[in-house]
């Protein structure tokens, strides 16, 4: 009977320090950095390219506009991702967007977590350095726990994330960039 009442009190204290956990760190913070040897215009045309998402962002199996202007301040679109069978939507709204410079989303997993995600790009000796920074908060007293546990899985899947789009774009064959068409010019004869 007393094995019983140490192992009882066991988990009522993990239970506790769990619960305690998410009340004092309600969010957590982290960031990734990456440089890639191209300039900061065709970095961000890649990172941009709807047709390339799900070559650096793990687990995404549908992309789909939802509203406002693709691109804009206010626009959001709502992601689905796949990940050990399980899928979860969510959706992101762009809160500021500055091209080739930043761009600032809130990410909403409903009933689990929001993120507020910037991401940052600085062209230097024709090499660009893309920042990323995330803070995420659980959603109610169990995910807020859940989320204080979880930083070294989520920074993981960030570096994972940006060190894909690393490779995606040093190996970019895609000219996003073609010179300007000039239409024939006639010449009259005479």
């Amino acid at each position: 009977m007393k094995f019983l009442k140490y192992i009882l009190g066991i988990i009522v204290l993990l239970g506790i320090l769990f619960i305690a956990k998410g009340f004092l760190t309600p969010t957590i913070t982290y960031n990734s950095e990456i440089q890639v040897d191209k300039p900061v215009k065709e970095a961000w045309a890649v990172m941009n390219d709807e047709s390339k998402v799900s070559q650096w962002l793990k687990g995404i199996t549908d992309m789909e506009h939802v509203s406002g202007e693709k691109g804009s301040v206010g626009a959001v679109t709502k992601y689905t991702f796949l990940e050990n069978g399980t899928e979860s939507i969510i959706f992101e709204t762009i809160k500021s967007i500055n091209p080739n410079e930043h761009v600032a989303m809130d990410f909403e997993m409903k009933d689990v977590m929001n993120i507020d995600y910037k991401v940052n790009f600085v062209e230097k000796d024709g090499k660009t350095n893309i920042n990323s920074t995330s803070t995420v908060t659980g959603l109610g007293m169990f995910m807020r726990s859940m989320v204080s546990f979880m930083k070294g899985t989520m920074q993981a899947q960030e570096d994972e994330n940006l060190g894909n789009l690393k490779k995606l774009i040093e190996a970019n064959t895609t000219n996003y960039f073609p010179p300007p068409v000039s239409e024939p010019v006639e010449i009259e004869e005479g």
